[in-house]
């Protein structure tokens, strides 16, 4: 009985690295990746993720609302004298806000050298919180992301961090 899990094991285990090898192949031929996987802690998934969702970034004027589009932005209840902030939206593309969440964590988690959009975001993490601070670090990075595709750069870590 062990030897035939081990055997299904094996095989999707190639069946794995097939479609990974398939997406890395995807994201090498596209233009949009390719820029957005210059990005610390952006990878291939998720650049192609965000180029997807994206499409055409001419349809956002200001970069700050792609955030908002993905639902990274707190949701806000005003009435009177009622004026509460709370969690995240969660409205638009659950993919995309999990990609994002995801190249967050793996920013703050592993080591990278010399990151100042990860030293913003640990400065953050200690006010309020690792939670907040991923989704915060999330947030600005679709906002870089989308402004790498309007103006064609690659991701410039200085430039990132002087707009934190």
């Amino acid at each position: 009985m062990a030897e035939s899990l081990l055997a299904v094991q094996a095989v999707l285990l190639q069946q794995f690295k097939n479609l990974e090898k398939r997406v890395r192949l995807i994201a090498r031929h596209d233009e949009q990746a390719r820029l957005l996987m210059t990005a610390t802690g952006v990878g291939p998934i998720v650049s192609l993720t965000y180029a997807a969702a994206i499409d055409d970034p001419a349809r956002f004027k200001k970069s700050k609302t792609v955030g908002s589009h993905f639902g990274i932005t707190p949701k806000k209840y005003q009435s009177g004298e009622i004026d509460i902030t709370g969690r995240i939206s969660k409205c638009g593309d659950k993919s995309v806000r999990l990609a994002l969440c995801q190249a967050a964590h793996i920013i703050l988690t592993k080591p990278v050298k010399s990151s100042l959009l990860k030293d913003w975001a640990l400065r953050l993490a200690k006010r309020i919180g690792m939670k907040k601070a991923k989704v915060a670090l999330a947030r600005k990075l679709a906002v870089i992301m989308h402004r790498m595709l309007v103006d064609g750069t690659p991701f410039n870590p200085a430039e990132g961090a002087a707009k934190a």
